[in-house]
């Protein structure tokens, strides 16, 4: 699988396309990696709250591939928000994970309304982490516009990536545009929507079916070519196999059109607001 590669701002690369373990379970986490890295992935997404990094973990051993050549980001866990705790989360998923370092470290989520407000703490947190070698790379996850030009603005660090919902009916275009303007990178979660109904958009099936492609395809390889960073997740081995299949056609302007077309704005939107979300597990 020939996977292509963006460089982020601190001059590391990242793989373009991976395998996201969100609301894989535990038991099944190492089959599926295991499975993603037989088919060619390179590239996993996990976190703290998923509760499964042992299990890519394991299954990254039982791969026996060289450290550089499978990209891990881990994310830290709301209850973790104190600097202390961060650095202590990380070295936990460090052990779960059976790694020296993490590619990427996230802040999952900014909780504006818990702890006093304060994620620039945290980032700061995860800019000594990097120091001390822990993590190559940081960045955040589902910060909106004024969360960014906060921590940047307090801390003079620009995360390398923020990870947010993007898909056809949420283009999310504030956050992508705040996190490009920064100099950072956008990853796309959900970026086949949840609850499939992106999956059966006529506009979407037609494109499909114009390229003898499944509609899946056609959302991954939208993003793709919007310079997104995807990773969607499967437990099916065959489905692994065909998400990755997407690097052998292209959409042309109006195809990217129509599919930028199907966006509802805030209405689109299918996790939780970043701007309220608080729970702390």
């Amino acid at each position: 699988m020939d996977i292509p590669t963006l460089q982020l701002n601190d001059q590391t690369s990242i793989p373009q396309f991976g395998l996201g373990v969100w609301q894989v379970p535990a038991d099944e986490t190492q089959r599926v990696v295991t499975d993603a890295l037989e088919l060619g992935y390179r590239h996993i997404d996990t976190a703290q709250m998923y509760g499964n990094e042992a299990g890519v973990g394991a299954a990254l051993a039982a791969a026996g591939l060289a450290r550089d050549e499978v990209y891990v980001t881990t994310k830290l866990n709301n209850g973790f928000h104190e600097p202390s705790q961060a650095k202590e989360s990380l070295a936990r998923s460090l052990e779960l994970l059976g790694l020296d370092q993490v590619d990427l470290f996230l802040i999952h989520w900014p909780l504006p309304t818990q702890y006093d407000g304060d994620f620039v703490a945290t980032w700061q947190a995860l800019a000594e982490l990097r120091s001390e070698g822990l993590t190559r790379s940081i960045g955040v996850s589902n910060f909106q516009p004024g969360h960014l030009d906060r921590i940047v603005a307090e801390t003079g660090v620009v995360p390398a990536v923020n990870q947010i919902e993007v898909h056809p009916y949420f283009a999310n275009e504030a956050a992508r545009a705040a996190t490009l303007r920064h100099g950072a990178l956008v990853e796309a979660w959900s970026p086949l929507g949840q609850g499939g109904g992106e999956l059966t958009d006529e506009v979407v099936v037609r494109i499909a079916e114009a390229h003898g492609k499944t509609p899946a395809q056609v959302l991954l390889r939208w993003q793709l070519d919007r310079g997104d960073i995807v990773f969607p997740k499967s437990m099916s081995r065959a489905r692994l196999a065909e998400n990755a299949a997407i690097f052998d056609f292209a959409l042309s302007d109006a195809e990217v059109a129509e599919l930028a077309a199907l966006d509802k704005g805030p209405a689109g939107r299918q996790g939780p607001d970043p701007d309220v979300f608080d729970w702390i597990p």
